[in-house]
């Protein structure tokens, strides 16, 4: 085994009360490939700095080898003080570092070196720095959530630049089918001590669920030793004192380790709170385009979204995934085409850039809009603090101000809100950033179990694959096709071609999405029935006839009073709601089929 180049041993860093580093260990050698996990709080970015020089433990060794060199990557790069990008990258290599790596990087990871670090966008900082850490190609890299920001093509890139390198790697990150990629070794970092698995994040999950349920078996047989010593002491045989004495101190020993174990952090508890059900229809685009200046960035788009649905948009940044989604949401009109939203629609939408937010607003404050100290969660009145008890805050913090949270405790706190509104219909954009595994597996199977529709903007692989129904994604000229199925789904439906790999053919970026086979005969074209050309016409302004009865029923069924004041008319509201919401539904129905059927003869 390779001599290592970076040794943490007994490392102990508090910060008043309980430590957040308690004997933490971290060892790196040539060709090590290590990812660094914990949850969001545990300190996986404190003992980077440390490894990296940046932060001085209290307690423990810290060894690098004197020949090594060492490349941190931060969160937040610091960019004051250099005019353009290349200057800020070329400033990270040494007398002896080639300088056309920088110029490699920079190329391959969209930049020309030119721009102005003070204009950069989140994901042009976060590639900026990447290049200024990786281009002196350093015996040691410490990366410190290197996919934030990014999009699926240079996450995609990222991994195989790194799979090539022959640095040793440290590394925090969410994306848990990045950590899969490019680690070799697990490090655990766990209410302030460290464990290792010799084996890839893909082994990590199923290593940690034996540890904590092994770790409770021991937690509960000290218990009931405890309770036997205790009898013991009570009711046992006082003869031969002196034995006796050291018994009751390995007592006391037992007491003091149950009562400072510290046991593994509680889930979160996520849900959604459901709205009344939507209409069989959500979206339908038809034809849809738009364009900012001579760029194209939907062109001829068309989608039928139902009921149920869970559709994933990937691509780079700036191939229009957000403006895609805001214009299947009618928040964005588009300049050719029509989007139809269904009836009965309760949105709740995750911002990208998480702007709802007032740093000097307290968290308590902002969950419940500043209506005093509850707030309604599917119809159940609920305290703030035991509503934020879900989703891991203490209640200490309902008075603290949203600025002084982390990057991840601030992104559950804006699910906490989102998930709060009653929504049929859930859109989330980027709703994995910040989010620790623990956290992302619960968001995971809330979008998974959702009863309404999701439409989803992610970078995250893994999360697609374990959630979505189908994912839209962008060919050349604005174009985008549909494909059933998840992240790697539709990765086998293009034949293994990634996002990275961005230019198509010109056969490829011709092809209509969803097209039959074009060397088959066209069927002989019929047409539509003067009666079902007629209904398909006139359905939709029954429906919304029916829509508006269907809400008028249901504001009288809202008043708290209507039942004491005249059951009998209460019950037949019911019953007409009932009918009403059928005769919906049945004409939902045969407005799709007919639908369906036109686009058929059509072709």
């Amino acid at each position: 085994m390779a001599p290592p180049l970076l040794t943490l041993d007994g490392v102990v860093l508090t910060f008043g009360g309980t430590p957040l580093l308690d004997g933490a260990e971290l060892s790196a050698s040539t060709g090590d490939r290590i990812a660094l996990v914990g949850r969001n709080g545990s300190g996986k970015s404190t003992l980077l700095k440390i490894a990296a020089g940046l932060v001085e433990p209290q307690e423990g060794k810290v060894f690098r080898h004197p020949s090594a060199t060492i490349r941190y990557l931060p969160q937040l790069p610091d960019m004051d003080g250099y005019a353009t990008v290349r200057t800020y990258v070329e400033a990270g290599l040494g007398p002896a570092d080639d300088p056309h790596r920088a110029t490699y990087l920079l190329d391959h990871l969209g930049l020309t070196g030119e721009e102005k670090p003070e204009e950069l966008s989140g994901g042009e900082a976060r590639r900026a720095a990447l290049a200024r850490v990786m281009a002196p190609e350093p015996d040691i890299l410490l990366l410190d959530e290197p996919t934030n920001h990014l999009d699926l093509a240079v996450i995609e890139w990222l991994e195989d630049e790194l799979n090539r390198s022959s640095s040793a790697l440290v590394v925090i990150s969410h994306d848990r089918r990045f950590l899969e990629r490019v680690s070799r070794a697990t490090v655990w970092l766990d209410r302030g001590t460290t464990r290792r698995l010799d084996k890839g994040f893909s082994h990590f999950e199923e290593w940690r669920d034996t540890i904590l349920e092994e770790e409770e078996r021991e937690q509960h047989k000290l218990g009931r030793q405890i309770v036997r010593e205790e009898h013991w002491l009570r009711y046992g045989v006082t003869a031969r004192r002196k034995r006796n004495m050291r018994r009751l101190g390995d007592l006391q020993s037992m007491r003091q380790k149950f009562r400072t174990h510290r046991g593994a952090e509680g889930a979160a508890a996520m849900a959604a709170s459901d709205a009344a059900e939507s209409g069989k229809l959500v979206v339908e685009a038809k034809s849809i385009s738009k364009s900012f200046g001579e760029v194209t960035v939907v062109k001829d788009f068309s989608t039928r979204i139902q009921r149920g649905d869970r559709i994933g948009l990937v691509g780079p940044n700036g191939a229009g995934k957000t403006t895609l989604l805001k214009m299947l949401t009618g928040e964005l009109a588009p300049d050719t085409g029509t989007v139809r939203l269904g009836v009965n629609l309760k949105i709740a939408t995750l911002d990208q850039k998480r702007a709802a937010v007032d740093p000097n607003e307290t968290l308590a404050h902002f969950l419940t809009d500043g209506r005093g100290e509850t707030l309604v969660v599917n119809g159940e009145e609920r305290h703030v603090v035991a509503y934020m008890k879900d989703f891991l805050f203490k209640p200490e913090a309902a008075r603290t101000p949203v600025r002084d949270l982390s990057g991840g405790e601030r992104a559950r706190l804006i699910l906490a809100r989102v998930l709060a509104r009653p929504a049929n219909l859930l859109v989330l954009d980027e709703p994995t950033n910040d989010l620790d595994m623990e956290t992302l597996e619960l968001l995971q199977e809330l979008v998974a179990g959702f009863a309404g529709t999701v439409l989803l903007v992610s970078h995250d692989r893994d999360f697609l694959d374990r959630t979505v129904t189908s994912v839209i994604a962008p060919d050349d000229g604005g174009r985008w096709t549909e494909y059933a199925g998840g992240y790697s789904d539709m990765l086998a439906q293009r034949g293994g071609t990634k996002l990275s790999d961005r230019k198509l053919s010109k056969s490829q970026a011709e092809q209509p999405a969803r097209l039959g086979d074009p060397t088959q005969p066209k069927a002989p074209t019929r047409k539509l029935s003067y009666k079902q050309k007629f209904a398909l016409e006139s359905l939709p302004g029954k429906m919304d006839a029916v829509s508006a009865s269907i809400s008028k029923l249901e504001n009288q069924l809202a008043d708290p009073t209507f039942y004491e004041k005249n059951p009998a008319s209460f019950a037949k509201t019911i019953a007409a709601l009932d009918k009403e919401r059928q005769t919906l539904a049945g004409m939902e129905e045969e407005w799709l089929e007919l639908e369906m059927l036109r686009e058929q003869l059509e072709g």
